[in-house]
Formats: structure tokens, C-alpha cells, sequence
């Protein structure tokens, strides 16, 4: 029956099924192949259903991500979206292997991650330190904007009590999508050592003469 697994939704479980039997009833359970995932499908062989891959491809699209079963879905057969895809990932979190092959130009997604490839990364990332402490989404959020406001009013407090000169700087760009921005930066000599501070960073949409920078310092 194997012999006739030829989707390559089976290279994200287990190469090898289960047979069980639940209440009399015979199975296959197919294990996921993801590190941490301990999700494990059955699919009864007595059913029309059995040689169904639609849980199958529903668990693998949640728990490693639609790029990943996309990218397996275009390989050549299941056993070079087991090696290209599923193992690259379980190496080192990429597919890029199984893109080699394509022609033209390789895409790839800057999505926020879900929460189920949010748990693979996490594995991949406690591999060989299962004991690294991980901070959540909201905590790492809470503690970035934590940090700014500190930092934000120990420069705004030096900058006040500075005795000395400061001069300012200004650089203007126009980024690949036509938005021109400006970054405001400040210089001055603190304790000996050339100390460079980026201040702000604004959007001036219009041109970038003296008098229009100077009105968005």
C-alpha cells in the first residue's frame, strides 16, 4: 500500500505509519515529523476515505507553514520533497534547497509567522539546548518599547545637561517605493570619546532643499 504514497504531503510525517487498531477497527497513524509537534493522525482503512491526504495536508500547512508544503508540493516526487524540503528545514530552518532548481527569481515570504511555524522555529531554535528560555511575542513588544523610553530620556537628559557644543546632521534619501525620508542626527564629544546619536527619522515629501529640512528638524 505504501507503494502507492506518491504525495508529497507524506514527507512532513514519519516514513513509516503506525498500524493500529481502535475498537476493532484497523489504522494507520501517521505521525508528524516536526521537532516538538507531538500531533499524531489516524486515517481508518476501512473507510472510503483511506488513501485521503486532506488532514494530512491541513496539519502540514499549520504546523510547518504554506511555504513549506508549497515548496513540496513542486517537487519532482516524495522523495525530494523529504530531502530538499522537510530535511533543510529540520537542519537549518530553510528551504532554500528545494528553490535550486527553479528558474527565474527566487521569492520569499515576509509574513508574520503563525503560531504553528512560530513552534517550529522555537524547536529548531532550542535544538541541542532544550533549556533556552524563549520570550514570548508580547514580552519581547513589552521590553523593546520598555527600553526605548528609558534610552530615549537618559539622551534627552545628557543632551540637556551637555555643556559643550552639539551638531547636528541631517541625511536624505528616497527609498525604492518613491518615499523620501530624513534622518537627524547629533555629534558631539562625550568623556574624551566621538559620540554619534541618530535622533529621529521623518518623512519629507517634498524636496529636500535647506529650507524644507530645516523645517522638518
Amino acid at each position: 500500500m505504501m507503494e502507492k504514497w506518491d504525495s508529497p504531503i507524506y514527507a512532513f510525517y514519519h516514513s513509516r505509519p503506525r498500524i493500529e487498531y481502535v475498537k476493532g477497527r484497523r489504522v494507520h497513524t501517521f505521525k508528524c515529523a516536526a521537532r516538538g509537534c507531538k500531533v499524531q493522525l489516524r486515517r481508518y482503512l476501512d473507510s472510503r476515505d483511506r488513501s485521503s491526504t486532506g488532514n494530512l495536508r491541513r496539519h502540514a500547512r499549520s504546523c510547518w507553514g504554506n511555504d513549506a508544503v508549497n515548496a513540496a508540493c513542486e517537487a519532482v516526487d516524495l522523495k525530494e520533497a523529504r530531502q530538499k524540503v522537510v530535511e533543510g528545514i529540520l537542519h537549518d530552518g530553510s528551504i532554500t534547497a528545494s528553490f535550486e532548481r527553479k528558474k527565474g527569481a527566487v521569492t520569499f515570504s515576509h509574513r508574520p509567522h503563525t503560531r504553528a511555524e512560530m513552534r517550529t522555529e522555537i524547536s529548531l531554535m532550542k535544538t541541542g539546548r532544550p533549556g533556552y528560555y524563549i520570550p514570548s511575542p508580547a514580552t519581547v513588544s513589552r521590553d523593546v518599547k520598555a527600553v526605548f523610553a528609558r534610552t530615549r530620556t537618559r539622551i534627552a537628559k545628557l543632551l540637556q545637561e551637555y555643556e559643550g557644543e552639539l551638531h547636528f546632521a541631517t541625511d536624505a534619501w528616497t527609498s525604492p517605493n518613491h518615499h523620501a525620508f530624513v534622518a537627524l542626527t547629533v555629534h558631539f564629544v562625550h568623556d574624551g570619546a566621538e559620540i554619534a546619536l541618530p535622533l529621529d527619522l521623518v518623512e519629507v515629501a517634498q524636496s529636500h532643499s535647506g529650507a524644507n529640512l530645516a523645517e522638518a528638524f
